[in-house]
């Protein structure tokens, strides 16, 4: 049997309705901008794809502009406590068009004209809505409907709203809704608490190098100066103990992307001073990949990202080696005078992190030059 995202509604409870979400909503009726704000206290806030909390599915009322709605239409697009608002316009290739969030509210709010207002059926329990509308988007039943002849996706309601769905009765939605509020919240608290020790982690390694290099006898990481010496230690400008620093910027053309093939690695690969290949893996052609040696990574290269999280590293494995990447700045290091490891250590500290900050240009695109 084909696997399709609509083959759970088969292993449903047997009581459950079966039928399309269309049936669990109420109306569906698209947005308004309006005009400048009239700052005379009439105005309203309007939701755009902007002000969407997107991991707890809320509105995020205090950064939605203030705008001039017309009495005739604030009554037609006032949003109600209960309603979904969902993003019809937008998107990208790495957040598709169609996700939607509850709107809990009581101050005055519409949608943009990017967006919908969803308004629950009368036996629907919104914030069992607002999951149906999640799971459909992490199935892939919103990006399914997106037509694009542009650079903007537009989602297709009236496909996506056809698109078959199973459902309980009123009182088991709400104690479905509750129980997954619950697990999310659980969920949430446990993500901050890992966040929190990451950081006091990441901290952690910032002093211990500071305190190594001082307890070998090395300089004061605080105040240390360009002329800085003594019998064990050896000031130079970082280019003297690199054997080669490459810019990673050139890039190939999106038909040189393959299924396999050499893996691809860019900036939003390096977190924490690891490479992370699952969160999105790309890879390229083997031709191309051969054709350019300079950025083909070898063990132990130090991997600095140039843009976006500027400052990042990670040294190359051997589960890495042969790779190729982009806005990643490669460094290999003379290894008589420098370790890798040593270099690794050292711009993860504070003081290492905050000398390639220092190194940042550009006013609207910051990023490292080699």
């Amino acid at each position: 049997m084909t696997i399709t995202a609509d083959s759970w509604i088969h292993g449903a409870p047997v009581q459950w309705t079966r039928g399309r979400i269309k049936n669990l909503i109420a109306s569906a009726s698209n947005g308004t901008w309006g005009g400048d704000p009239a700052e005379d206290g009439s105005d309203v806030r309007c939701i755009r794809a902007a002000d969407f909390d997107r991991v707890g599915r809320r509105v995020k009322i205090d950064g939605a502009p203030l705008r001039t709605i017309e009495a005739s239409s604030l009554r037609q697009h006032l949003l109600r406590p209960g309603d979904l608002i969902l993003e019809k316009s937008g998107g990208g290739e790495k957040q598709p068009v169609g996700m939607a969030v509850l709107y809990q509210e009581t101050e005055k709010a519409v949608c943009s004209n990017f967006c919908a207002r969803i308004s629950p059926a009368t036996h629907v329990d919104p914030r069992f809505l607002t999951y149906v509308f999640a799971a459909a988007y992490g199935q892939g039943l919103t990006q399914s409907a997106i037509k694009q002849t542009t650079g903007i996706q537009n989602l297709d309601a009236g496909t996506f709203f056809s698109s078959a769905w199973a459902y309980p009765e009123l009182e088991e939605q709400r104690r479905i809704a509750e129980f997954l509020d619950s697990e999310t919240a659980h969920m949430d608290g446990l993500i901050c608490a890992t966040e929190r020790q990451q950081k006091l982690v990441m901290e952690r390694q910032s002093v211990a190098f500071h305190d190594s290099v001082q307890g070998e006898g090395g300089p004061d990481l605080n105040v240390i100066e360009p002329e800085t010496s003594n019998a064990e230690w050896r000031m130079l400008p970082l280019n003297h103990a690199l054997n080669q620093l490459t810019n990673g910027y050139v890039g190939p053309t999106r038909d040189l992307f393959t299924d396999d093939g050499v893996r691809y690695l860019q900036s939003l690969h390096i977190k924490n001073g690891r490479i992370d290949f699952a969160r999105k893996p790309y890879f390229v052609k083997q031709e191309w990949a051969e054709g350019r040696p300079r950025i083909r990574l070898g063990f132990e290269d130090l991997l600095i990202v140039q843009t976006g999280a500027i400052g990042e590293v990670a040294l190359v494995d051997d589960e890495y080696v042969g790779a190729s990447c982009h806005a990643l700045l490669i460094a290999r290091t003379n290894r008589s005078t420098l370790a890798p490891r040593y270099l690794w250590h050292a711009f993860r500290s504070h003081w290492g992190r905050n000398a390639l900050l220092r190194e940042q240009t550009g006013a609207l695109h910051p990023h490292l030059e080699a």
